[in-house]
């Protein structure tokens, strides 16, 4: 990717997974036999980005060492306000970077750099200040949904637990993994609140304020909904120790 703006990529990775019934941070639980944030590293190194920024909060330390000698760089989330909040952290980090960022969850361990690379190339092609990555589900509960216009464009993301009956037949869902243009993120970040169910902070929510705003916010669908699927407990776990061993 050389010859275009710089590159860099944040990792969300400071959710304690209780759905997991573990003791053990979430993004490091084993997926073949390599804790879920190597595979993810591993992906996002693919696309060669200038810098990668993990967010980390719960068991911090943890997770740190176990990405010791990856050339991390690493934010706190004290408390876990949202998705919104956790990229919050990283501004400080990244305040001398002017380029785009790729912000991913590390729970994502099927994710191929292919698919980045793609993301990247699309958001860059529309001259997006933001993509968001979708897949289509049989089943989309639990997923936030994607709400396109009569044009097919994007309307807005609308979380599970805010969703109308409407927006809930939905089948196109937010994989959590999007693109921005860092000024941009951080500007619409100022302006993002708390008024949902989870009264939390929604990244989701900067799509909606971004093209309110003027900015161009695009959709670039995943053809393998597998790539993009998270794990949030034991049978998830299972599932993606299943496909990356070749049963799935």
């Amino acid at each position: 990717m050389s010859g275009e703006r710089p590159l860099a990529a944040v990792i969300l990775a400071a959710g304690e997974g209780t759905r997991m019934k573990s003791d053990l941070a979430k993004v490091l639980h084993r997926v073949g036999g390599v804790p879920m944030i190597r595979h993810v590293v591993a992906a996002v190194r693919g696309v060669c980005p200038e810098r990668i920024v993990a967010v980390v909060g719960h068991q911090a330390d943890a997770v740190m060492r176990e990405l010791e000698g990856e050339g991390l760089e690493f934010a706190l989330q004290r408390e876990r306000l949202g998705t919104g909040h956790a990229v919050m952290q990283t501004r400080p980090l990244l305040d001398g970077f002017d380029g785009t960022l790729i912000v991913l969850t590390g729970d994502t361990p099927l994710l191929r750099a292919g698919t980045l690379a793609s993301l990247v190339e699309y958001h860059r092609s529309r001259g997006a200040s933001a993509t968001v990555l979708s897949a289509v589900l049989d089943d989309a509960t639990g997923y936030g949904r994607i709400v396109r216009d009569t044009a097919g464009d994007l309307l807005r993301i609308v979380e599970h637990k805010d969703a109308s009956e409407q927006e809930l037949l939905i089948r196109e869902i937010n994989s959590g993994i999007f693109c921005f243009e860092r000024e941009d993120l951080f500007t619409a970040l100022e302006r993002v609140d708390r008024r949902n169910v989870q009264g939390e902070y929604y990244l989701t929510d900067v799509m909606e304020i971004l093209r309110r705003s003027g900015r161009r916010t695009a959709v670039h669908q995943c053809p393998d909904p597998g790539e993009v699927m998270g794990v949030n407990d034991l049978e998830q776990l299972a599932q993606a120790e299943r496909i990356l061993g070749g049963d799935g």
